[in-house]
């Protein structure tokens, strides 16, 4: 059934109907699931939201926006209070056409004028629509809707600014004659007096909708019996919320912590519920490439670092905390967090204290005599299928790793533009010059490595590799290839990533730049690791 029909069929129901109240696609989700048959869209609740006045200060195309997400997020009808339909006759068309593209179920229109004022807010000196006018008005939200059971609710302001009941009868009267599928009846009263006064004398032709803000209080039961159809809890949602922030935010202001009030507040695992966020996972087993899912990772943490003094003289540096948490962990979790299952950790130094869940060890031994490329080669029965390479002292934002996964050139590294002055500050940096230099200027033709090592003319250098590698199954074979023509050398244990590409770069092999500009860092001292402190 369609959000259209369940919304006519709740205006005819033969028992009182009620609508809560929602202002974004999370409020309008918690309506749904409390178990309300259909959902206020509420002027005041969505202008207040976005932090401005109820006086069309949110423009109608920043409403419809808001609404589009509400009604994404539920099944169930949404009645939006279209205050006065944001302008004339031609304005509540074009309107009307687009809260039916969006799947609104129906739209309330006032008899004031354009711009509207809260009805609370000195409602007697607010001047009503001439009856022609919102005649025509409904004339021409009637005549634009595609969908026949989209509906049109016609309020009443009379009450609100002082008219008698004859007035609002007689309005009542014409704009059922032109076409409103039901009227809205309005009154700041603190009773239902006057509501229940224009329900006794109107002739039932046209189901009748309350808003009981001021007159709460009144026992429902009255609005039955008096043949009202609907009822609408217009504000409560938005006003609740505010009570509950202004106490946490006063609560965690005072206290300078959030412990007390985590106990008091929704868990992140119902938000993410309230997001659907599984409905996501499930579609990315149904439609992400399947590659991803046998990616291996290799990370490279052998070394000591004793640059970082009496910190690694009981653990190496991978196992140094970062934020309190072991750097090693932090990679690792990265990986898995972009869907890399199998993670090799290379160890040397302190191996018996290099640990991490679920992960695969291999160990280099003879760490202090060798460098990188040795270390490599202990893992060299893991060097197949799809592999990203990474020394283990790195820490980088988590796009740099999605885009360096979705690169699909055989062998792709990462190089920082930014990094063309480390050496000067660092001592052994893996400078880089390539076949086009950073440009903040799209371009799709791809970047190569041209040359690496530390010792690259000034002039030449575009960046510095910052110890990130991906390959596709061809781009590891090829890999694989080089590393092994290169343990041939007598020089080998002492070979640094640096002499592998300049290998297979004399051999031809293409090898992608994806520049990035800074958001990672390595941690070789002291000041690498009170920077990551903060990273």
């Amino acid at each position: 059934m369609t959000k259209t029909t369940q919304f006519k069929r709740l205006l005819h129901s033969d028992r009182l109907v009620f609508l809560m109240e929602a202002h974004n696609g999370l409020s309008a989700k918690l309506v749904e699931e409390a178990g309300f048959p259909g959902i206020w869209a509420s002027g005041l609740a969505i202008s207040a939201a976005l932090g401005v006045r109820d006086n069309n200060e949110a423009s109608w195309t920043q409403v419809l926006e808001v609404v589009e997400f509400m009604s994404d997020a539920t099944d169930i009808p949404i009645l939006l209070d279209g205050d006065t339909g944001y302008g004339n006759f031609n304005n509540i068309r074009r309107l009307v056409r687009k809260l039916e593209q969006r799947g609104i179920a129906a739209v309330c229109v006032e008899d004031k004028l354009f711009p509207k004022t809260n009805s609370f807010i000195r409602g007697e000196r607010q001047p009503l629509a001439e009856i022609e006018e919102f005649v025509g008005k409904i004339k021409a939200a009637k005549d634009a809707q595609s969908d026949p059971d989209f509906c049109i609710l016609a309020r009443l302001e009379g009450f609100i600014a002082g008219w008698s009941l004859e007035e609002v009868l007689h309005r009542a009267k014409a704009y059922q004659q032109a076409g409103a599928d039901a009227l809205l009846v309005h009154s700041k009263k603190q009773s239902p007096d006057e509501v229940l006064a224009f329900a006794q004398a109107w002739d039932g032709s046209s189901p009748l909708v309350v808003v009981p803000t001021t007159y709460y209080s009144a026992p429902v039961e009255r609005f039955e019996r008096a043949g009202i159809r609907m009822v609408i809890w217009a504000n409560q949602n938005l006003r609740s919320c505010i009570t509950a922030m202004q106490k946490t935010c006063r609560q965690i202001f005072t206290e300078r912590s959030v412990g007390t009030a985590e106990d008091q507040i929704a868990s992140i695992k119902e938000v993410f519920r309230l997001q659907n966020a599984e409905e996501l996972l499930q579609a990315e087993e149904r439609y992400l490439p399947k590659r991803l899912e046998s990616t291996r990772a290799i990370i490279l943490a052998a070394s000591r670092g004793g640059e970082l003094g009496e910190l690694t003289r009981a653990k190496p540096k991978a196992m140094i905390p970062v934020g309190g948490i072991p750097l090693l962990h932090k990679l690792v979790h990265q990986f898995r967090a972009a869907r890399i299952k199998d993670i090799i950790v290379v160890r040397g130094y302190g191996k018996q204290e290099v640990n991490a869940p679920g992960v695969h060890f291999v160990d280099n031994d003879d760490f202090e005599n060798t460098a990188e490329l040795l270390s490599l080669s202990k893992a060299v029965s893991h060097l197949e299928g799809e592999l990203v390479i990474s020394f283990g002292d790195i820490l980088f934002r988590k796009h740099i790793l999605q885009n360096l996964l979705v690169e699909e050139h055989d062998i792709a590294i990462v190089v920082d533009a930014a990094g063309k002055n480390r050496g000067q500050i660092k001592g052994y940096v893996d400078f880089v010059s390539t076949t086009r230099p950073y440009s903040l200027e799209y371009s799709e033709e791809a970047v190569f490595l041209a040359d690496i090592g530390p010792d690259l003319p000034a002039e030449t250098i575009q960046g510095e590799w910052i110890g990130l590698i991906k390959t596709t199954a061809r781009g590891t074979a090829v890999l694989r290839t080089g590393l092994e023509e290169l343990s041939e050398r007598p020089d080998f244990s002492r070979l640094r990533f640096d002499d592998l590409f300049r290998h297979l770069l004399a051999r031809s092999v293409r090898v992608q730049v994806l520049y990035i500009t800074g958001h990672w860092l390595d941690v070789d001292d002291l000041d690498d690791l009170d920077r990551a402190q903060a990273f």
